[in-house]
């Protein structure tokens, strides 16, 4: 039996998993934005779940943001600003007084995907994050892979490929200017259709009206479908994964992925593309199972 406890902005969920992928209790509480707060709130749901499993158990932790291999800080994690710049997964080990394994949550949603999911039957799986923000977590053969710094998979901080200057509009954000966050999250989407357009609506409504074909959604998804495709194109070229999987929110207002697939093509080496697509089979649950899996003692 496994302890995995997703941190979020707004929640806290929490799972007692067993070696099987059996869920033995699946609960959510709010978060409390406050640093003490929530290392006491991970205290009690370890405590609750221990008692109730009449056993010590090994406990993982994901949350957003990259967690330092340097420093052991949090970093870049601005909607939980509470656990920003600081040291959780040490603070954790103190106040519990055991072991605690944290990581990016995009990378416990791949490795979910990798063990059980969707992409258990691929070997380098990448576990795609498309929401108000972008994220990625890469897994070769049921492992997360880390690099030296703790940050492979975080395909939405690179510079979004450009095929002229036109096609770059620095926009007034808090993110860096170029990134392919901007023009692909949903935060992006809904920014870029503003500015485009001067109409203010939020990246469901702006696909919503894509399908009923309002015209300026049109033109403007149809710009989407190229930088998503070229943003991918980027992961392709460098790492060519067995399959993509797709969380998050906007992936799910996503209805034109063979399209996406078709004009890869244009963008990576040898203008080939037999990548396979999926969405997740644990969902939202993806990243509490994935963080069960990070103190797991038995290979899969």
């Amino acid at each position: 039996m496994q302890i995995g406890i997703d941190l979020g902005a707004s929640k806290i969920e929490f799972v007692l998993l067993d070696k099987e992928g059996n869920e033995h209790h699946r609960e959510r509480v709010d978060a409390p934005k406050d640093y003490k707060k929530t290392l006491s709130a991970i205290k009690d749901i370890v405590i609750q779940l221990e008692k109730k499993a009449g056993q010590d158990l090994p406990v993982g932790v994901c949350h957003p943001g990259i967690h330092s291999i340097q420093t052991g800080l949090v970093k870049n994690a601005p909607n939980s600003y509470w656990i920003n710049e600081k040291p959780l997964q040490k603070d954790l080990r103190t106040t519990l007084s055991k072991e605690i394994y944290c990581e990016n949550d995009a990378n416990c949603f791949a490795l979910s995907e990798a063990i059980d999911g969707s992409g258990k039957h691929y070997n380098i799986v990448f576990g795609l994050i498309l929401g108000s923000g972008v994220g990625g977590g890469l897994v070769i053969d049921k492992k997360i892979v880390n690099g030296p710094n703790g940050i492979t998979g975080e395909w939405g901080h690179n510079q979004l490929p450009s095929i002229g200057l036109k096609d770059v509009k620095i926009r007034k954000t808090n993110l860096r200017a170029g990134e392919i966050e901007q023009y692909v999250a949903g935060l992006g989407v809904t920014k870029g259709f503003k500015e485009e357009y001067n109409r203010n609506f939020d990246a469901q409504r702006i696909f919503e009206l894509y399908r009923k074909h309002d015209i300026d959604a049109e033109n403007f998804i149809d710009e989407y479908k190229e930088r998503l495709s070229m943003s991918l194109a980027t992961v392709i070229n460098i790492l060519d994964p067995d399959v993509f999987v797709f969380g998050g929110g906007v992936s799910n207002e996503i209805d034109f992925f063979d399209e996406i697939k078709k004009k890869i093509k244009k963008y990576v080496a040898g203008g080939e593309f037999e990548g396979v697509f999926l969405k997740p089979k644990f969902g939202d649950a993806s990243g509490v199972r994935g963080a069960a899996r990070l103190a797991r003692t038995t290979n899969y």
